[in-house]
């Protein structure tokens, strides 16, 4: 009997119908379905609930959109002791077309199938994703100054902002600790190859394959003459400054994470582990950014 996490879009009402209907495929097959509470309450399958520890589960299956694969990883890298062996996700397409999900939701009985049948039989294969650790550091003798450094995982982005509309933010970057430049822009994003396609690139950023292992820095309207991009090696160490009075706020993979204030570093490295997802056929990024655009064959 495997374990299978189940993390569902909580705001559309087909994501319920399919997580219930993989709950009824999986039981019907002699495995384990169940969501972490608060999920369940929210799509009403309480039978579902678990206190199960996230790293018992054998498999994490997505339903939703980008997002919902993006709390998936959230929730797995919590997991204690998966770096040999990170959890691998499917990620079911309920929504628009994503980056990461591959799955339809009338292929998901088919996909579990091919699954619990093993790579050979299956003909599936695992897609592992650089992530990062972006890791806050505070200001000695700021406020929360005696606290431990706080760390966070993302898939996409760690990402520093302005928190004053209307104004921008003085930023040290440093690269293997030695002084890069002050940007005085919107805010910094700090994206792997995966993230390249999110925040990244709607602040003209470039696109990279997620093959690639780098760190890609993007300021977000610079008020500067250098406003490039950078690519960065992930044996490189960038840290991230906050300078002058203005407030920041750190943003991990879209989601809130810290205010920091004058003094406060945001360190951001190559995590030691990775985001694996199960892939059932040999669908290429490129064409999905094809597709994504409406691009042409000339």
């Amino acid at each position: 009997m495997s374990s299978v996490l189940l993390v569902a879009h909580h705001d559309r009402p087909e994501a319920a119908v399919i997580a219930s209907s993989a709950a009824e495929w999986l039981r019907a097959h002699g495995h384990e379905p169940w969501m972490v509470p608060s999920d369940a309450a929210a799509l009403g399958r309480r039978d579902l609930a678990a206190e199960h520890d996230i790293g018992t589960a054998d498999l994490a299956v997505s339903l939703g959109g980008d997002g919902t694969v993006l709390r998936t990883v959230k929730l797995v890298s919590e997991r204690i002791g998966q770096i040999e062996n990170p959890i691998p996700i499917v990620g079911v397409n309920v929504g628009l077309l994503g980056y990461l999900t591959e799955v339809e939701p009338e292929a998901l009985s088919a996909a579990l199938e091919r699954w619990f049948a093993g790579a050979d039989a299956g003909g599936w294969h695992l897609d592992e994703r650089m992530m990062l650790t972006v890791t806050l550091l505070r200001a000695a003798g700021g406020e929360g100054s005696s606290a431990p450094a706080e760390s966070w995982h993302a898939l996409n982005e760690g990402v520093v902002e302005k928190l004053e509309a209307g104004h921008t933010v003085r930023l040290r970057v440093a690269i293997d600790g030695i002084p890069f430049t002050s940007y005085a822009a919107d805010g910094l994003i700090l994206a792997t190859p995966t993230g390249s396609t999110a925040y990244s690139m709607s602040a003209r950023g470039p696109v990279l394959s997620p093959r690639m292992r780098a760190v890609l820095l993007t300021p977000v309207s610079p008020h500067m003459s250098f406003d490039r991009s950078l690519v960065i090696d992930p044996s490189e160490m960038v840290d991230v400054e906050v300078l002058g009075h203005r407030s920041a706020t750190l943003s991990i993979d879209g989601q809130p994470a810290a205010t920091l204030v004058e003094g406060d570093r945001v360190s951001v490295a190559p995590a030691q582990h990775v985001a694996r997802f199960v892939r059932f056929s040999d669908r290429r990024f490129h064409q999905i950014l094809k597709t994504k655009f409406g691009l042409a064959d000339r």
